[in-house]
């Protein structure tokens, strides 16, 4: 079997060459680059299967590349390496197409487990049926998901999520479970994450017609959508 390939996209050499060396060593082909415009050359060149992109590049900016590299590779896994941690950045670059965000400084024990659960969730095979929730349907072979027959523009980890609360509507599903389901890595420090992705599955479904409360807080325990 051939190695994952990943293009590692960071402006500072020292940073950019120690992620590459660490993942050359766990087995994947990685190859560095430092300017947006070197970056879409080689994704166009090597079509990665994964993606680190630091957001704050000298030439193009990281979510305009981040666009760009998700509308020619659909299937790319592309993981957001950031030292912004205001939550409207973070929304900005989910809604340009990463599936994944890191804020810096990070652990690479970390970054590695969540590279792993996200090539072995691209790997499995989706289950043969659909889930119908309210005006909410979802097609987990195809994993996409509709309101009204209008086609929900998820990515990713959103239909993930999405997923994971709707086939338990009406139960309360803990911040932890959605973690390692979604995620499935064991998971280190603050599920911030999780609370962007819910933030945006609320917008998007409110943005097609369904009621955004569907998806119910349960302060400090964890989700639930309503039926």
């Amino acid at each position: 079997m051939l190695p994952a390939r990943v293009l590692v996209i960071e402006d500072d050499p020292a940073i950019g060459s120690e992620l590459a060396e660490a993942l050359t060593g766990n087995g994947y082909d990685a190859v560095l680059t430092v300017t947006g415009e070197e970056a879409l050359a080689e994704a166009q060149r090597r079509a990665p299967d994964l993606v680190l992109l630091d957001l704050g590049l000298p030439d193009v900016d990281g979510v305009a590349v981040c666009r760009r590299i998700r509308a020619v590779y659909p299937h790319t896994v592309i993981v957001v390496l950031t030292a912004r941690s205001q939550e409207f950045e973070v929304v900005v670059a989910l809604d340009a197409g990463a599936d994944d965000y890191l804020t810096k400084p990070f652990r690479l024990t970390e970054l590695m487990a969540r590279l792993r659960a996200h090539l072995r969730r691209q790997a499995s095979a989706p289950e043969d049926r659909t889930l119908s929730v309210g005006r909410l349907r979802l097609d987990l072979a195809a994993r996409r998901a509709y309101v009204r027959d209008v086609e929900l523009p998820l990515r990713p980890k959103e239909f993930d999520l999405l997923s994971a609360l709707a086939t338990r509507a009406g139960e309360m599903v803990a911040r932890e479970q959605l973690m390692e389901e979604v995620w499935d890595v064991n998971w280190f420090g603050s599920t911030k994450t999780l609370d962007v992705h819910v933030s945006a599955l609320r917008r998007k479904l409110g943005e097609y017609g369904e009621d955004p409360s569907r998806i119910t807080t349960l302060r400090g325990r964890g989700y639930r959508y309503e039926t």
